[in-house]
């Protein structure tokens, strides 16, 4: 199965909350209502019951959906439109900055036009591929050796697995691949690493529990410098409860790393677990001050309707997106693809786009 296949089947809780939304955007006011009230009319305090619905009429509609006829139902994008639009998009976590900023660039051209769902999907996405494509950035590879790369985020957000994966990737393109296990008080984290070393045959450097993960990350760069490694992938604590303990653990690793290396670490990954919505966000704002965060990692798209956070974080900080991950296989972690993300965030088919 294709990594959009997956992702498009596994967002189904994002994908699913928008298709709701939007089809009661169109469907919960016919034509004929929208062309007879008047633009500044007030709402009325309570609705009228809704007729009861015809089976006839509401099978050919589902048959114009599917066979894309002009028979299915539209709905003049008006400002009373744009604004529960803008809900829904809230309502999937894109956040209210983003979401009216995605409504108001998709009224351009398009005001006043009847649309129908599909139409309504296609343009969404495409404004949220726009959106994301500036940021859509694989982890770029560069010539020093080794290449140390420093990952950070809060304690299960998925860092362990990513590292796990990446390596195995990385060691699976012809790197050389090392691993120090930084999280030095989880003993859980430290044994995952070893599993994930194993199965991709890469070393795996640890530290006694509890002991100093700044000196473990001296370490291992002083071997990975020796060995001719490519890559040096170290794994942090996050334990953001106490953010002055975390703040002087990530800054002494970094004072040791740069008497090796003075440009060490050459990327600062922050890991995300997308179920948190909303908060993601504040973690950026955190890890930006704690380390100089270079790029973004989301994982656990697949167990969220909260996809949409991942606009809201390209909108807001402009940081590189390096992969999202919808799985616990090696190969549910991809480079970030906009357009994918997009189709499979508000439910368009793609596949045959390709």
């Amino acid at each position: 199965m294709s990594f959009f296949k997956k992702l498009k089947e596994r967002m189904f809780k994002s994908s699913s909350r928008l298709d709701e939304g939007l089809e009661a955007l169109v469907e919960d006011q016919p034509d004929d209502a929208s062309k007879d009230s008047a633009p500044d009319s007030p709402r009325p305090a309570t609705a009228a019951p809704a007729p009861a619905a015809d089976p006839a009429t509401a099978r050919a509609g589902l048959l114009g959906r599917i066979l894309g006829r002009d028979d299915a139902p539209r709905r003049v994008l008006d400002d009373d439109m744009l604004e529960e639009l803008e809900d829904v998009l809230i309502g999937a976590d894109m956040g209210v900055e983003t979401a009216a900023r995605v409504t108001a660039n998709l009224s351009q051209g398009h005001y006043g036009r009847k649309l129908t769902v599909a139409e309504i999907k296609t343009l969404l996405a495409d404004e949220i591929a726009r959106i994301m494509d500036p940021v859509a950035k694989p982890l770029p590879l560069y010539p020093a050796r080794p290449q140390v790369v420093l990952v950070v985020g809060v304690n299960g957000a998925g860092k362990t697995t990513t590292i796990g994966k990446l390596a195995s990737q990385f060691k699976g393109a012809g790197k050389s691949v090392m691993i120090a296990a930084g999280d030095t008080f989880r003993a859980a984290a430290v044994e995952q690493l070893q599993i994930w070393g194993a199965r991709a045959d890469v070393p795996v450097l640890t530290a006694p529990e509890g002991s100093d993960p700044a000196s473990l990350a001296y370490d291992a760069l002083s071997r990975a410098r020796a060995d001719g490694v490519d890559l040096l992938m170290i794994d942090t604590a996050g334990r953001l409860q106490n953010r002055a303990d975390l703040m002087e653990e990530l800054a002494k690793i970094l004072r040791v790393l740069r008497k090796l290396d003075p440009d060490a670490p050459h990327n600062t990954l922050l890991v995300l677990d997308a179920t948190t919505g909303q908060n993601a966000l504040n973690q950026v704002e955190i890890f930006r001050k704690l380390a100089d965060v270079s790029g973004l990692i989301m994982t656990k798209l697949d167990g969220t309707a909260r996809g949409g956070v991942l606009v809201a974080l390209a909108d807001r900080f402009g940081l590189p997106i390096h992969a999202i991950g919808v799985g616990e296989q090696i190969d549910d972690l991809q480079a970030f693809d906009p357009a994918e993300f997009a189709a499979a965030l508000v439910g368009v088919d793609r596949t045959d786009q390709a």
